[in-house]
């Protein structure tokens, strides 16, 4: 009997120890299968990763190509000109030509490169003036810093309080499109004035409606009639906010109502077409 009940209970404990170490088994499996599921994971995540820094690694160098052409080139080197604007070396060249042409007594007062560069460009944008729009009571140009400015009185292109372009506009738009033409690297912005009277028409609101429709009127003028590249152009209507003069008196008034023609270069541009005009 004693035998019996100590085989009965080292029966027990073996199936007790078996039934524990099963399922410490399964518990090592299934952190077995865990782990290999996270390295596999890990894995793809890095390949990932590694394609990413690939593609960044290509672009970084792509990118330190182009400065390398930029800076290895030394006729097409970008210069910056006292925060005004971008200049190549053979802009610059250009533009050392172009200033022995200019007047010694204007050159002696030119003290900064930017200077220089204001002389060039308004000597040949002058150039290109005097040979198509004159200068007369009517009309004045002006060139600062680059820029040239054409201000022209509204008597030659509108009728009083009107924005539709008259026939007297022809010769002077026609004038005005050989310049804007003749240079491809110009950006013109058109820009309405008017004096202070009111308006107040079924069409025209304010002075800042017919500021804008003449402004608009000249430039599809440009564009339809005398071919001027839509691109280059954009109209502005500034109401009567920017007279030249007070508006004291009727001859004031008429010298504030004008058109202002805003000739914008792109100087890089502008200087490279100067080999191909001459």
């Amino acid at each position: 009997m004693k035998k019996t009940f100590t085989l009965i209970t080292l029966s027990g404990v073996f199936l007790l120890t078996s039934c524990v170490s099963k399922k410490k088994y399964v518990a090592l499996e299934q952190e077995l299968q865990d782990t290999r599921s996270n390295l596999q994971r890990t894995s793809v995540e890095k390949q990932e990763l590694e394609s990413k820094f690939a593609k960044i690694e290509a672009r970084v160098a792509d990118y330190n190509a182009k400065i390398n052409t930029l800076t290895e080139s030394n006729n097409e080197k970008m210069v910056m000109v006292e925060d005004l604007a971008v200049l190549s070396n053979n802009t610059k060249d250009k533009m050392k030509e172009t200033l022995t042409k200019v007047d010694p007594e204007k050159l002696k007062g030119a003290k900064t490169l930017e200077d220089s560069m204001n002389l060039a460009v308004s000597y040949n944008l002058r150039n290109s003036l005097d040979s198509n729009l004159k200068e007369d009571d009517d009309i004045s140009v002006d060139i600062d810093n680059t820029v040239v400015m054409i201000s022209i009185s509204d008597r030659l292109l509108f009728n009083t309080g009107s924005y539709r372009v008259s026939n007297k506009a022809n010769d002077v738009l026609q004038k005005l499109a050989n310049v804007i033409n003749s240079e491809p690297s110009l950006e013109v912005m058109v820009e309405g004035h008017t004096d202070p009277r009111t308006i107040n028409t079924p069409v025209l609101e304010d002075n800042w409606d017919l500021s804008v429709k003449r402004a608009t009127s000249i430039v599809r003028k440009l564009q339809n009639t005398y071919d001027v590249a839509p691109e280059k152009l954009i109209a502005s209507g500034r109401s009567s906010y920017k007279p030249l003069v007070p508006n004291d008196s009727k001859e004031n008034m008429a010298a504030n109502r004008r058109t202002r023609i805003v000739l914008l270069p792109n100087l890089d541009k502008f200087f490279a077409l100067l080999s191909a005009n001459e």
